[in-house]
């Protein structure tokens, strides 16, 4: 059996088709639904743990790409920034499948993205944000540039976030300094 968790990105012309159904009907897969955000006449996302055996994987995934879901492996959309990263292993306390881990041997903390489920608990546990999630970010809106580093609570690019970028609040962008004001 092949399972792999994977990003789809849906065309707005083809969110309302059954495309999940298909890949059970007709390719014989099985799938765990991780996260959704399905908006009509707009892109679509759903994350994804798809299984079946290996030669029915790669028919479902050349039927996906066929009509036009872009399919990414999850790893490409989560990812750790090592250069923040103070390894202090907060992430490795919720993570849910030990794809954040603490090597003992050296109590460095490994980051095995294929076996990431998305979940985005590290991303939350993370004192200094050293977890940058990119498959989700500002969906509903289309944005063609997403921030580089981003924190889901917030929805702002960290570099415009302090006080842990070291600015102060007036560096906010004008919605945030409202809302704290």
């Amino acid at each position: 059996m092949y399972a792999k968790m994977l990003v789809l990105r849906f065309p707005p012309e083809i969110v309302d088709k059954p495309i999940i159904t298909n890949l059970v009907k007709n390719y014989n897969l099985t799938f765990n639904i991780l996260k959704a955000q399905i908006f009509p006449r707009k892109e679509g996302l759903m994350i994804l743990e798809l299984r079946g055996n290996n030669s029915d994987y790669e028919r479902g995934l050349e039927y996906l790409k066929r009509i036009g879901v872009k399919v990414e492996p999850i790893a490409q959309s989560i990812q750790r920034n090592e250069e923040l990263c103070i390894e202090c292993g907060a992430c490795t306390a919720v993570c849910p499948t030990g794809a954040l881990n603490i090597d003992r041997s050296t109590m460095h903390v490994l980051f095995d993205s294929e076996r990431c489920s998305g979940c985005e608990w590290c991303v939350k546990a993370c004192p200094v944000h050293a977890m940058i999630v990119t498959f989700d970010r500002n969906i509903e809106e289309n944005a063609a540039t997403p921030p580089l580093f981003y924190h889901p609570e917030s929805r702002v690019p960290r570099d415009e976030r302090s006080p842990s970028s070291g600015g102060d609040s007036s560096e906010f962008p004008r919605f945030a300094r409202d809302a704290s004001e």
